[in-house]
């Protein structure tokens, strides 16, 4: 007869003790469109809690009561774009200031005023018991702040780019089925000359690109077309529109170029790597940003399969290349909303679904991850391998996850990525699956034994 098990021991830990006051030189601030208010100890000053307009005359005395009433860190919410003034103006005059995300504040009932907010904001800044968000150095900001106002600009770009492609299927031009982009070289060639007067749509097919797939036969007869004053006007406002946005986005580029030239040269005298052949796309950088990349990072992130140049800076730039903030990859992934949150309740797994968030580096991560859906690379047989267990959005994060992993990797132990195929992938699956049934057969007192020759069919009784 088998021994009963007697109770699981659970390992013990230690309880915390009564809460202690850790930051005793502690504010709390509570941001507003127009005014803050703001909390001191009540030692500090006879009226603990001042508010203060929004003006920068006004930051500068927030800035010398604190320092009066001998605060040394600051925390605040981060209440859309109102904090980003009083945050600088704090840190420029030395103060250790804390973003914490409002959503986490919110969860207390009954402190539904902006004194209350503040003076809460206080209390638990005291006790130690918020966490400051990550906030990258003022240079990564700079960079980052530059790479989200192109992406703003093409944004903008890509809504004329529609009313471009609305105003021609109104005329009846149907070009956007013979040509994969109506704004490459062989779109724009013949918008162009269609504004310039051209209406014979065998001249206009003529302009073709060498390598475009369709014949000029195909692209005359979607060009034969009413050509409505009004449709062509709008088609002129729309090119001129998107025109001027790419003049932005090429100067936006200088400034991102020049930014880079700022960061410290990590390469150690290594010269950069040739930048991998990729198909251009209307909203590529205007530079190669591969060698900078290498020069700030010291590795060539762009070696991994499906980050490019303008992902890998995208990622860097709200991340940054200090990988210290995170204690493993792990914790780096969970930052990005990437890795499973595993919920469990009574030693069951209630689900595995990740964080919703708006980290823009996990959504750039994704869409790379995405774009492995054809790629011979290891990664995307895990891809595919991941799309057919559980569906390809689950399989992009997860991707997408692995691609945190390995940057992360790379810049904090400096490793060279090496690419070993989907070959090497899928006998590494394979062996590890007859691992894992090897252990099961033997749990259940089996022994598995290898076939030779051709398996027979399986028997049921």
């Amino acid at each position: 007869m088998a021994k009963s098990k007697g109770p699981k021991r659970l390992q013990q830990q230690t309880m915390p003790g009564p809460l202690e006051q850790i930051n005793l030189h502690a504010a709390g601030i509570d941001v507003g469109s127009r005014a803050h208010y703001v909390a001191v100890p009540p030692d500090r000053d006879e009226q603990p809690v001042r508010e203060f307009a929004a003006f920068t005359a006004d930051l500068y005395r927030l800035a010398d009561w604190l320092r009066a009433c001998r605060v040394e860190t600051v925390v605040m919410e981060s209440t859309g774009v109102y904090w980003i003034p009083v945050y600088q103006v704090l840190e420029a005059r030395g103060f250790e200031v804390k973003l914490v995300d409002a959503r986490q504040l919110k969860r207390v009932p009954g402190r539904k005023t902006d004194v209350a907010d503040c003076q809460w904001l206080q209390q638990l800044h005291t006790f130690g018991l918020l966490a400051g968000a990550f906030r990258p150095e003022d240079q990564v900001c700079v960079l980052r702040s530059y790479l989200r106002h192109r992406a703003m600009l093409a944004s903008y770009a890509s809504q004329h780019v529609q009313h471009m492609q609305k105003a021609l299927v109104q005329m009846n031009i149907q070009l956007q089925h013979v040509l994969q982009d109506i704004t490459g070289a062989t779109g724009m060639r013949i918008i162009r000359a269609i504004l310039a007067g051209e209406r014979d749509p065998y001249r206009l097919a003529a302009l073709r690109d060498p390598q475009c797939k369709n014949p000029e036969e195909t692209i005359a007869k979607a060009l034969q077309g009413d050509w409505r004053e009004e449709h062509l006007f709008a088609l002129q406002q729309a090119v001129d529109l998107v025109d001027s946005y790419q003049a932005k986005i090429a100067a936006c580029d200088e400034r991102i170029q020049a930014q880079l030239h700022s960061f410290e040269d990590r390469s150690g005298g290594t010269p950069p790597p040739k930048g991998k052949p990729r198909r251009k796309d209307r909203n590529d950088l205007t530079f190669d940003a591969t060698g900078l990349l290498f020069r700030i990072t010291g590795v060539d992130l762009t070696a991994v399969s499906g980050l490019g140049a303008h992902t890998v800076l995208k990622v860097i730039s709200e991340t940054g290349v200090d990988m210290s903030r995170w204690r493993s990859s792990k914790h780096f992934g969970s930052w990005l909303g990437l890795a499973p949150n595993n919920r469990v309740s009574g030693g069951k797994v209630l689900g595995r679904r990740t964080t919703p968030n708006a980290n823009r580096a996990a959504t750039a991560l994704r869409v790379a991850a995405q774009s492995l859906h054809h790629s011979k690379s290891a990664l995307g047989a895990f891809l595919r391998r991941k799309a057919a267990q559980a569906g390809m959005p689950k399989a992009i994060t997860a991707t997408a996850y692995k691609l945190a992993r390995i940057i992360y990797q790379m810049l904090t132990e400096g490793t060279t990525f090496v690419e070993k195929g989907q070959d090497y992938y899928e006998r590494h699956y394979h062996q590890r699956v007859l691992k894992n049934l090897s252990r099961r057969a033997r749990e259940l007192g089996y022994r598995l034994v290898r076939q030779e020759g051709p398996v027979p069919e399986p028997t049921y009784d």
